[in-house]
C-alpha cells in the first residue's frame, strides 16, 4: 500500500509558531517555526481550541513525527481537515 502525498502549506506571515509535542498548548515547545515557512502537514487531530490568523479551530498539524501545530496559524484554504486523521 502506497503511502499519501504529503502536502505543503505556509505558516501565518508575521507570526512565530510554536511546535509542540502534542495537540494543546500543555504540551512541550520543540521548536519555532519563522512565519511565512512552509511545513508539509502528514495528518491531523483534534485537541485544545485556538484562535489565530485563520479562524478557531481544534484542528492540530503533525507536521514531523511527534510534532505538531495548531491549524489557525496555517494556511490550509479550509476549516476543516486536509489530510488524514493520525492515528496512534
Amino acid at each position: 500500500m502506497a503511502a499519501a502525498a504529503t502536502r505543503s502549506f505556509q505558516i501565518a506571515p508575521g507570526q512565530q509558531v510554536r511546535v509542540r509535542t502534542g495537540p494543546s498548548t500543555s504540551h512541550p515547545v520543540v521548536r519555532k517555526l519563522a512565519g511565512g515557512s512552509w511545513v508539509g502537514i502528514h495528518c491531523q487531530r483534534r485537541g485544545q481550541q485556538i484562535t489565530g490568523p485563520y479562524g478557531t479551530t481544534d484542528i492540530w498539524d503533525n507536521i514531523a513525527p511527534g510534532q505538531y501545530v495548531s491549524d489557525a496559524y496555517v494556511h490550509t484554504g479550509s476549516d476543516g481537515p486536509v489530510a488524514p486523521n493520525c492515528t496512534g
